[in-house]
């Protein structure tokens, strides 16, 4: 029987393929955003046809949302599992969200940029799904103990919980959004994912004034 034209031949090699596709549209929407990057030019950077593309994402949306669930949530899954883990002392909860943070994105180079271009950006594609679906479900707790823990005097009271938890996200997001500018003006290529989170903690200390 003659199969249908656009139709692979035979049912393409399992997870692994599937896999590579994700990981090089990934790449490339953080590279160049999702609007810029095409379904076939995710395709033509895999050596694959078109018609396999269709075959594992159908269409851009459903690309979009296999990227979320498959890269973006775990990486957010894996900083609240470290959450959970922290007592409630203020300092170690503190300290737990930027190390925690800092190796998911350490270890994701791709989700950085991509921070920037689709959620950050006004029109970003990513933002709803991000923000709305996963993103809230972990700096509102975190900003909700803040509020908690001045009421009680264990933090600065000159502190805004909600400009506190953005403060805690631009010092470990945006150092890796933007080194590939300040590593090379400042000649600060051997600068560590520990240093960042160590320099991170050391400026907090004092300003945070959470009690010893």
């Amino acid at each position: 029987m003659q199969r249908k034209p656009g139709r692979p031949a035979k049912r393409p090699a399992g997870p692994d393929r599937r896999t590579r596709i994700l990981d090089i549209a990934t790449d490339l929407f953080g590279r160049h955003g999702v609007s810029a990057t095409s379904m076939s030019a995710i395709a033509r950077r895999a050596r694959i046809t078109p018609a396999l593309m269709h075959y594992y994402f159908g269409n851009r949306e459903s690309l979009l949302d296999a990227l979320v669930e498959e890269r973006l949530r775990p990486a957010v899954a894996e900083v609240a599992q470290q959450m959970a883990t922290a007592r409630e002392d203020l300092r170690e909860l503190v300290e737990c969200f930027v190390r925690s943070i800092i190796k998911a994105v350490a270890s994701r180079p791709w989700f950085p940029p991509l921070w920037v271009r689709e959620v950050l950006s006004e029109g970003g594609m990513l933002r709803e799904r991000v923000i709305d679906g996963m993103g809230l479900a972990l700096i509102i707790p975190l900003r909700d103990r803040f509020a908690a823990a001045q009421r009680t005097g264990a933090l600065n009271r000159d502190l805004d919980p909600n400009l506190l938890v953005v403060t805690l996200v631009s010092l470990t997001l945006f150092p890796f959004a933007s080194q590939s500018i300040w590593r090379a003006r400042l000649g600060a290529s051997q600068v560590s994912a520990d240093t960042i989170a160590s320099h991170a903690l050391a400026l907090l200390d004092r300003g945070l004034e959470i009690p010893r």
